[in-house]
């Protein structure tokens, strides 16, 4: 191994990390949205049951 390919690789690696870091703070920020909207769900299907009643 030569000092261009462990540089290709310590790149390739840090960028792979960035690329995963990025990908979870998307979906950690979208999580509360998620349980927001299937509360709302949940809330509006029992309104229905009831209403049934």
């Amino acid at each position: 191994m030569n000092w261009d390919t462990i540089s290709l690789f310590v790149l390739a690696m840090l960028g792979t990390v960035a690329l995963i870091i990025s990908q979870l703070q998307e979906i950690l920020e979208k999580i509360p949205k998620l349980i927001r909207a299937w509360h709302e769900v949940r809330r509006n299907w029992h309104e229905a049951e009831n209403e049934r009643h």
